[in-house]
């Protein structure tokens, strides 16, 4: 039997409600627990980039809903924090020889989350179980990272980012920011959208599929991703509701813009990844 054939009959019992908090076994637990240390490891993750598309891995997902399906709420500690929940807190003592860093006060990383080498965790600041966050990236302040999301190596995510968690349904992928991407302050990006690699985002602009993303590049209108290699910041274009009379002088609705990226926006990032290092 493998993580995933365990993971999967676990699963499918939970799902014929054949198995619930009170009747799971220790075997059952011990399933739960080693797909947590798994998933915490980087040895396996809730999306993978197949074919050129990110898919999700729906039995990773449906692991994640067994550990909450399946855990009663308890009272725990952490840190010197009281709270309760199904899952505990995720233990750090492996990321100083990683050279990983979180700040005090704040950062909190919960059970079945990864958080590669070199990478830094500014207070305060949340990253949730399934998430995926590459090597050398920087989770700042007052941001979070939502169940299952895919964060890239060498990411940077402005303070007060929220980076949208999708566990289910299960088939759904979540929401990638790939290799190289830089986020700017209050950027939000939800809903299973996927930012390309080396792209450079304006501060306080909203990705989801639901907001046209403009291509000037490529001259194109496209849903639910932000091409690579681009430099992208909101609009304001006309709505169509406009044509209402209760819209004096028309109405507008919020786009996407992303044309190429300028060498000297290339060298303001360099410059700011330079102070990290």
């Amino acid at each position: 039997m493998t993580l995933e054939s365990d993971v999967s009959d676990l699963w499918q019992r939970y799902d014929d409600d054949a198995v619930d908090a009170e009747t799971a076994t220790a075997d059952d637990y011990d399933t739960l627990d080693a797909f947590l240390d798994a998933l915490e490891a980087g040895e396996i993750r809730a999306a993978e980039k197949r074919s050129g598309e990110w898919q999700a891995n729906e039995w990773v997902k449906q692991g994640i809903l067994c550990n909450f399906g399946l855990r009663a709420t308890e009272a725990r500690s952490y840190g010197g924090v009281d709270y309760h929940d199904v899952l505990p807190l995720r233990g750090t003592a492996d990321l100083g020889e990683r050279g990983t860093r979180n700040t005090p006060d704040g950062t909190t990383i919960r059970r079945g989350a990864y958080l590669g080498s070199d990478c830094i965790m500014m207070s305060p600041s949340f990253v949730n179980v399934g998430a995926y966050v590459g090597d050398g990236t920087l989770v700042d302040s007052c941001d979070t990272v939502g169940s299952c999301a895919q964060i890239g190596a060498k990411v940077k995510l402005g303070a007060n980012t929220l980076i949208g968690g999708v566990l289910e349904p299960v088939e759904d992928a979540p929401v990638v920011v790939e290799d190289g991407v830089s986020l700017g302050a209050g950027c939000r990006v939800t809903s299973g959208f996927v930012v390309g690699e080396n792209t450079v985002v304006g501060e306080n602009t909203l990705l989801s599929p639901r907001i046209p993303v403009y291509d000037l590049v490529e001259e194109e209108v496209v849903y639910g991703h932000l091409p690579p290699e681009r430099r992208a910041f909101t609009r304001m274009v006309e709505s169509s509701i406009g044509d209402h009379d209760l819209f004096a002088g028309g109405a507008y609705k919020p786009a996407v813009v992303a044309m190429d990226i300028e060498a000297d926006t290339r060298d303001a990032t360099k410059r700011e990844e330079a102070l990290r290092e």
